[in-house]
């Protein structure tokens, strides 16, 4: 008697899916075609089928496991003995009925063909991005496309962003719409695509028990909802697989939540209700929780009754930064040291060059010898490039210099990332800095360009004021706010000069950072910038 090791068939796809049961233990005599587990791929559940009778003398896999065609299922002895079938449930009952996906076991029939395919366009890696808001289609169905065209622009914390088409095709269905929140892995659209020429397996027709009605013959792609056992009372559920792919990542007992479906089916409005009911019920520790340290919230005030009034809604990015900033507050000690940099020469030289920069297309701004200065100056004080680690115990200190500078856009503050600054001239800093700009302001901005920072720059420029505090923008541990400079007498070799001076502020962790620190890396910042020759030593 021979044991084999049954596997996963063709499903259609290279994709792995997910064991969500296994119908089958050690010991167990089945026979051919009787189910042996259950998988579940993104558009369905299906139960594969054994090729053969025999015992199971033992399973290989386990219910969460990722498998993909090929992988080893179950090791069956056969020849053993002849079984009969397990009986299937009858679709007579369609509240304790199972409906069943059966994966084909492929007949290779080799055939040449020509075919279009349509293909799931779905969302790509998007870092550690989640749920992040679609604020833009821009294909139709119907529409012709080719590869990188964009499809739709998402918009995460941080930035706005056009999805490209991995493939050319034609559009023949839009699955998501403005305003829904989508991840690595969702489903923008159905494109169909041009196959050239190839041998294909076809495999056997798919059958499907729908509760209370007739079997019907379906592709294994069906979206055809299956029943799961619940756990609460052995009650059985009538749910779809994203239903019960939701409820589990919300660890959410399907068995508790009432379908309000055809046939008491649960959809993921169901699930939706059910966590929003539970979360109202604690709804006043949870508002304190959000508050930090739970600090009392401000209560609302119906302003109306004093004069007219508008509600506007916040854009999503003036939220999130609003968010980091009242986090950063509450989580740093700062610390805020001001200074001045006479720029008297550094003015002098930077309109010099104006012709210069007039040849090069750059607009030289006294922001590049700023950051600049800042990069030089954080080598000379590492201790200002660090983290901390959220232990609390230790330190994070980088070999790398990336500084950000803080930009206004109209949607709000965006904070592109400048790499390597201590290894680029004034010219590639300027230039950068112009490129940048004009991504965040065209909200074109990517995850790259926004990460990494070591330091941050918020400069004022011409706009005014003599000082502010910045915030320091967490994990980062000082930044720089810079404000407008002024023309002001100096007391030089007993007489007093007019000079340009530089208002500057430094904000920094004081868990990170002390204030000797602090003093000693304004001191050589404003030596830098008054004497721009220090920049090349």
């Amino acid at each position: 008697m021979a044991v084999e090791k049954i596997q996963v068939p063709d499903l259609g796809s290279d994709d792995a899916v997910e064991v969500i049961e296994v119908l089958v233990k050690i010991g167990d005599k089945v026979s051919e075609n009787d189910s042996l587990v259950v998988l579940e791929s993104d558009k369905a559940a299906m139960e594969i089928p054994s090729p053969k009778s025999g015992i199971v003398k033992q399973v290989l896999v386990k219910v969460g496991d990722q498998v993909k065609h090929g992988a080893d299922l179950v090791a069956l002895e056969t020849g053993a003995v002849a079984v009969a079938s397990k009986p299937v449930p009858t679709p007579a009952a369609p509240v304790a009925a199972k409906e069943i996906v059966k994966a084909a076991v492929p007949t290779s029939v080799a055939k040449n063909v020509s075919i279009s395919s349509i293909q799931a366009i779905k969302v790509p890696d998007l870092g550690d991005a989640h749920e992040v808001e679609v604020i833009e289609i821009l294909v139709k169905v119907g529409d012709v496309i080719q590869v990188e065209a964009g499809l739709v622009t998402l918009e995460t914390d941080k930035a706005a962003m056009d999805v490209p088409s991995p493939a050319a095709g034609k559009v023949v269905a839009i699955k998501i719409k403005l305003g829904d929140k989508v991840s690595a892995g969702s489903i923008i659209l159905d494109l169909e695509t041009s196959a050239v020429p190839q041998q294909v397996d076809t495999p056997a027709a798919v059958p499907v028990a729908v509760p209370a009605a007739p079997t019907a013959s379906v592709p294994i792609t069906s979206t055809a909802p299956i029943m799961v056992s619940g756990t609460a009372n052995s009650v059985d559920v009538y749910a779809g697989p994203a239903v019960r792919k939701l409820a589990r990542e919300l660890g959410v007992d399907l068995a508790l939540v009432a379908g309000s479906g055809g046939k008491n089916r649960i959809v993921k409005e169901d699930i939706q209700g059910f966590v929003k009911s539970h979360l109202q019920n604690g709804k006043a520790a949870i508002q304190t929780a959000t508050t930090g340290y739970g600090i009392p919230p401000i209560e609302d005030i119906d302003f109306s009754k004093f004069g007219a009034v508008e509600e506007l809604e916040l854009s999503k990015l003036h939220r999130v930064t609003a968010q980091n900033m009242a986090r950063n507050w509450l989580n740093v000690p700062h610390v805020t040291q001001f200074d001045e940099a006479d720029v008297t020469d550094l003015e002098e030289f930077r309109t010099a060059q104006k012709s210069l920069a007039d040849k090069k297309g750059i607009k030289l701004s006294p922001l590049p010898f700023i950051v600049k200065a800042c990069a030089q100056a954080l080598h000379e004080y590492p201790q200002f490039n660090v983290s901390l680690h959220s232990s609390g115990t230790k330190l994070i200190h980088k070999k790398y210099i990336h500084i950000g500078v803080a930009v206004a856009t109209p949607a709000g503050l965006m904070v592109p990332v400048i790499k390597n600054v201590d290894q680029k001239s004034i010219w590639q800093i300027a230039n950068e800095i112009a490129v940048l700009s004009t991504k965040a302001k065209d909200r074109k901005l990517t995850r790259e360009d926004m990460e990494g920072g070591c330091f941050t720059i918020s400069s004022l420029g011409n706009i005014g004021g003599t000082g502010f505090t910045p915030i320091v923008n967490a994990p980062e541990v000082a930044i720089l706010g810079v404000s407008k400079a002024a023309i002001k007498p100096v007391y030089k070799n007993g007489v007093f000069v007019p000079r340009t001076l530089l208002p500057f502020a430094l904000s920094y962790d004081h868990r990170a950072v002390n204030g000797v620190d602090g003093g000693m890396f304004c001191t050589y910042l404003a030596g830098l910038l008054s004497d721009i020759r220090l920049l090349i030593l």
